[in-house]
């Protein structure tokens, strides 16, 4: 798998976005200032001051009260611009306090090791007024003026050595220009340099490694592992008080997911640092606008997507293990694919609602509108913020963190949603409406969940859920949240079936009747019978088993099973089925006492 170019922007159009920028300034408005968040509760009142530390997976303050980080990623210092990005058009100040406005707690900045050059940036106008305290500071110190006023407003900053130099990612910590003993030097520059300034909280020691970057492998030329040792032992060394970011790799084990996703090593091998309860596990995870992964395919996504978290990298977090923050996630939302797996993701992260601080933490890519695959929390303009990729954060927020949105005590859930009802279904698709639950306050949103795998949301009461398989039955349900984070329980239960795709003469149904059941097993019969005004060529059934059953052999017949769902296939003698005629097939399944399941019979 190969991960795209990660800026997701062009180099070779920067300068003229900042020269139009600049050029136009005069004429943009004030930034718009979103409304804070409300809280989640007393549990995050206060909580985020000074330096934070590990115990077990949960992250605590300075206080040992537990906060969890949800932020964002804003990118630009590891670009040729030497500064982040849209400080054309922006002052760096109403950035920052429109991402607390809006419940973010923390900034993650990347950067290249070109800033230690003395590196001027570019790309920053000064009209008006905007960003006059930068005129003619290097890129280092216009870093400190931004971790200075993140944190007078209460955001906390995580440094991202993003690349080795501008022009481009690195599968290795090092390259022939950028050594390793310059990457740890800078590493140890910035641990100095912000050493009591409790607002940079940590650094992200390398940005993606992947292969061949390897992961206990024990080559000091390729072993990350023992490489984010050597780095993390040497940041610690002159400022131990800061938590040690740690990405995975691509591949272990033969197998590969995402660059810098995979931390499935860590069950064998483990992160060894001098200073106690300061490492922190890091993994990115992206959706099909950045690039298409066989999981997306797979008939039962989303819900094939927590068992795939878990092996890369959830199991850290699930096991008490350590922190897990998923340092990025990002996607245009513009495909159905990438709208449910994002509502799962954020699913799997938890909602503080529910889960207060035990959770993962993360921090969204990206702010930038200018990320060519994901896009941004901020729309082309720089200001106006897309409210939908938003609003699917809005349940793993932090807003009572400190600094990070206005403190609540609303713990009320709303009500239940009523009247659940199938209103329309096609060969891929299912529609639902249900009747508005109420709440104290107001409910924000609806999680749409078909089975127990959330597909998507919804701020109405309809949705439909798309890409799905002709002629097969899904199960769904309706839970309300509010901007506190509080779920109600699930609605009622509906049922839907797609209809068969293809359309034409052929038709058939299928019986079902069991011959035989011992308990631990059982045999049965299923019969075919041709209904069309044609003979088929083909067909299929499908069903889904009310309990834990597997088929175990099946004769005249092929199928394929995935979780409860069972397709039974005809085999070569009998796909043909004249107008009115039957054929059976048989199979074998355990444990018994399934009862008769709904059978969908498609024939083409």
């Amino acid at each position: 798998m190969r991960h795209p170019p990660h800026h997701r922007s062009r180099n070779a159009l920067l300068a003229l976005f900042a020269a139009l920028a600049v050029a136009f300034s005069p004429l943009l408005a004030a930034p718009a200032q979103a409304s804070p968040a409300p809280g989640t509760g007393k549990a995050f009142a206060a909580a985020g001051s000074g330096y934070w530390h590990t115990s077990g997976r949960r992250l605590l303050d300075a206080q040992d009260q537990p906060v969890r980080m949800a932020g964002i990623n804003w990118f630009g210092f590891e670009t040729a611009n030497y500064a982040p990005h849209g400080l054309w058009s922006r002052d760096y100040k109403s950035m920052l306090d429109q991402m607390k406005s809006l419940g973010y707690n923390t900034v993650r900045l990347p950067y290249s090791d070109d800033i230690f050059a003395g590196t001027e940036p570019t790309g920053i106008t000064y009209a008006n007024g905007l960003n006059s305290d930068l005129a003619g500071l290097d890129s280092l110190q216009v870093m400190d003026k931004i971790v200075n006023y993140a944190g007078s407003v209460g955001l906390k900053i995580v440094l991202d050595r993003h690349r080795p130099d501008s022009s481009g990612q690195s599968a290795l910590w090092y390259t022939a220009s950028v050594p390793e003993t310059t990457w740890i030097t800078h590493l140890k520059a910035l641990a100095t340099r912000y050493k009591g300034n409790t607002a940079v909280v940590g650094i992200d020691l390398h940005n993606e490694p992947h292969d061949p970057a390897c992961w206990g492998c024990g080559d000091t030329s390729t072993d990350w592992r023992l490489a984010a040792e050597r780095a993390g032992n040497a940041v610690l060394g002159v400022n131990p008080d800061l938590l040690i970011f740690v990405e995975g790799v691509q591949t272990v084990n033969g197998q590969s997911t995402w660059w810098g996703g995979n931390l499935s090593g860590v069950a064998a091998a483990p992160v060894r640092l001098a200073v106690a309860n300061r490492l922190v596990y890091s993994a990115h995870d992206y959706a099909t606008s950045v690039a298409q992964q066989p999981w997306f395919n797979d008939p039962s996504f989303p819900a094939n997507m927590p068992g795939i978290w878990d092996k890369n990298w959830g199991y850290i977090f699930k096991q008490n293990i350590a922190p897990v923050w998923l340092g990025e996630f990002g996607t245009t939302l513009q495909s159905p694919v990438d709208q449910k797996w994002l509502a799962a993701l954020v699913d799997y992260l938890r909602p503080t609602g529910t889960y207060g601080a035990d959770s993962l933490s993360w921090t969204f890519w990206s702010w930038n509108p200018n990320s060519g695959d994901t896009g941004g929390i901020l729309k082309d303009d720089w200001q106006s913020v897309d409210t939908v990729k938003d609003g699917y954060l809005a349940s793993i927020k932090a807003p009572g963190f400190a600094g990070g949105g206005s403190g609540g005590d609303d713990t009320t859930a709303p009500s239940t949603p009523t009247g659940l009802k199938v209103t329309g279904t096609t060969a891929t698709s299912v529609s639902l409406s249900w009747t508005a639950a109420t709440d104290n306050t107001a409910v924000t949103a609806y999680d749409i969940f078909r089975g127990t795998g959330k597909v998507g949301s919804a701020t109405g009461t309809a949705f439909t859920d798309t890409g799905l398989t002709a002629a097969t039955r899904y199960e769904y349900s309706v839970r309300a949240r509010d901007a506190a984070g509080n779920v109600s329980a699930a609605s009622g239960p509906v049922t839907a079936t797609t209809s068969a795709s293809g359309g034409g003469p052929s038709g058939c149904t299928a019986t079902y009747k069991v011959s035989s059941d011992w308990g631990s097993g059982f045999n049965a019969d299923v019969t075919v019978t041709g209904t069309g005004t044609a003979a088929t060529k083909s067909w299929q059934v499908t069903w889904d088993w009310p309990g834990n059953q597997t088929v175990t052999s099946m004769w005249n017949a092929t199928s394929t099973q995935t979780g409860r769902t069972v397709t039974a296939r005809n085999a070569a003698h009998n796909g043909a089925l004249a107008p009115g005629s039957s054929t059976s097939f048989g199979f074998g399944a355990a444990p018994g006492g399934a009862g008769t399941p709904t059978l969908v019979c498609q024939a083409s």
